[in-house]
């Protein structure tokens, strides 16, 4: 009993220790601690499943999470934004000497998107879901449902129009663009209201609503559009909103003159991701048709993204998964990895380069 009491008063000692610490400010963690415990995290969930002692397993850090080997199997923990990481995983998986991937996701929403996105692939990587130290098969996540605004929303973007700009609707939120570039959305109000707020990305929105509140609307958005207009073209000088966004500065280019890829036509249409800033990358997604009727899901990129590939063929799952899909970009930003995994689809896709200045290059320079 005696060293039952000891224990007991060790550990009440150690959490009270803990409790003591925990008052004090949070101090984060550094890179290399952070990246160790996840490693450490990724061996434990294997080892569990496996029923293996941890001890005899390797965690290794990766830029996206962190993986294990054992008996020829491949298993990756992924980290933050875990439905934006299949094609990386997927990339560095086929450079090590393993046969079969296995993808760990502990968020809900996103073990859905990345077994969904998974199963796009002939020959796909078995995810899992993890709820605490168990591990179990995933379920992937139904296609997009487009999300109508409501009325009120409807309404408020009339001034949007009436100011020229590109409205455009995603995942039920409306904005106002130049040349792919926001520079207003439609907020809805706690009153059920709605407001149009203006500025690029929600920082810019926020500021310029302290600053120049007082100011109509119609007006805001004059100057704002002046503003990013006059930088926002080919010939203009290099400036920070002549670069971003330039994914959907190219999507732009094709949806003013679809025959520059040889289509008849072409709309706007959403990725299956949300962007949560305007300083985020990925594919710009359009739907149209090419000369024989047929759809065809154009999905445009410009940089080096490992995601393109899956963050493109979701998108075509969503609108139409027996689409077509062209994969736009740069001649310069077509990496092997993208020629590698679009390989790896269930239901091809043509990637279409672009030589030279996208903002300016002629139908001869898609090919």
């Amino acid at each position: 009993m005696a060293a039952s009491r000891s224990s007991r008063s060790a550990t009440a000692s150690a959490v009270s220790n803990l409790r003591t610490r925990s008052q004090g400010p949070v101090v984060p963690l550094e890179p290399d601690q952070r990246a160790g415990l996840f490693a450490a995290k990724a061996r434990g969930l294997v080892a569990a499943h496996l029923q293996l002692d941890a001890a005899v397993l390797t965690g290794r850090p990766l830029p996206f999470g962190a993986a294990v080997l054992h008996d020829d199997q491949l298993w990756v923990l992924l980290g933050d934004q875990a439905a934006r990481n299949l094609g990386p995983a997927m990339v560095w998986a086929s450079r090590q000497s393993s046969s079969g991937l296995h993808l760990l996701v502990d968020s809900e929403v996103d073990t859905g998107i990345v077994a969904r996105r998974a199963a796009l692939f002939a020959d796909p990587p078995q995810v899992w879901s993890v709820r605490g130290r168990v591990i179990a098969p995933a379920v992937a996540a139904g296609a997009c449902v487009p999300i109508e605004p409501s009325a009120v929303a409807r309404d408020a973007a009339v001034v949007l129009h009436e100011a020229g700009l590109e409205v455009v609707v995603e995942h039920g939120e409306i904005r106002g663009e130049i040349r792919g570039l926001e520079v207003a959305r439609v907020v809805i109000q706690e009153d059920a209201g709605a407001r149009v707020d203006v500025g690029v990305g929600r920082h810019d929105r926020e500021a310029f609503a302290m600053v120049h509140g007082s100011v109509p609307t119609p007006e805001a958005l004059a100057s704002v559009i002046a503003s990013v207009d006059r930088v926002r073209r080919p010939e203009a000088e290099p400036h920070p909103l002549r670069q971003l966004a330039p994914e959907g500065w190219l999507r732009w280019r094709l949806l003013t003159d679809p025959s520059l890829i040889g289509l008849t036509e072409l709309r706007f249409a959403e990725a299956a991701l949300e962007r949560e800033s305007v300083k985020d990358t990925g594919a710009a997604i359009a739907f149209g048709r090419d000369h024989e009727g047929n759809d065809v899901v154009v999905a445009c990129s410009v940089g080096i993204d490992l995601d393109l590939v899956p963050s493109a063929a979701d998108a075509r799952f969503s609108l139409n998964p027996t689409a077509q899909l062209l994969i736009v970009l740069p001649s310069r930003d077509l990496h092997p990895a993208a020629h590698q995994l679009a390989a790896q689809l269930a239901y091809p896709a043509r990637f279409v380069t672009v030589d030279g200045d996208w903002r300016v290059a002629r139908a001869e320079q898609f090919t």
